[in-house]
């Protein structure tokens, strides 16, 4: 892909897959994020803002800026938002309780948004925002609670990072895209 006038030199885009790891080499082997790149992307030094797991997919950012890394990635800095599909039978007091903060190996775990938007069977898809990224944040918060019928702990089964502050997805999975001048404007003016 060619950059034209209007892209950003220091931003660039990735809907990442699901089974892609998140690092520059991974010494079990595994596909990572940069075998969706062509080979300048890792020679260049383009470093991932943030992570997303093996089993996650969506939205992964991408810059040659520290700087700019660091500040979308401080906590209470930039909202990311997510669609997540969670096993069990997610209650109102779940959501309070996530929106308040749940206990998880000494450290307190919290979403500043979430919205049902959709059930099936005793499965739940949530909107969820989170303003910090702790490791494995979204399915250790709900893994902290219980389904109310089974007793069981709920469980992400599926999770999709959506936007991060003002830039929403709008890839194909696996493809990428340098952000326009203005997205990136738009992306890093309150930092």
């Amino acid at each position: 892909m060619n950059r034209t006038r209007n892209d950003s030199e220091t931003l660039l885009a990735l809907n990442k897959p699901k089974g892609y790891v998140v690092t520059r080499s991974d010494e079990l082997g595994r596909k990572t994020v940069y075998n969706l790149f062509p080979d300048w992307v890792f020679d260049d030094g383009w470093m991932p803002v943030g992570r997303l797991d093996l089993d996650s997919s969506g939205l992964l950012l991408f810059t040659t800026r520290g700087k700019i890394g660091d500040a979308l990635t401080k906590p209470g800095n930039c909202i990311k938002a997510y669609e997540i599909w969670v096993r069990g039978h997610v209650t109102d007091e779940h959501i309070a309780a996530a929106l308040k903060g749940v206990e998880s190996k000494e450290e307190l775990l919290k979403a500043v948004g979430v919205e049902k938007i959709g059930t099936g069977g005793a499965k739940t898809k949530l909107r969820v925002e989170i303003d910090e990224g702790k490791n494995r944040h979204l399915r250790r918060l709900f893994g902290a609670l219980k389904d109310p019928r089974f007793g069981t702990p709920l469980k992400v089964l599926k999770l999709k990072r959506i936007s991060i502050g003002s830039f929403k997805l709008d890839l194909e999975s696996g493809k990428w895209r340098f952000l326009s001048l203005e997205e990136e404007r738009n992306l890093i003016k309150h930092y």
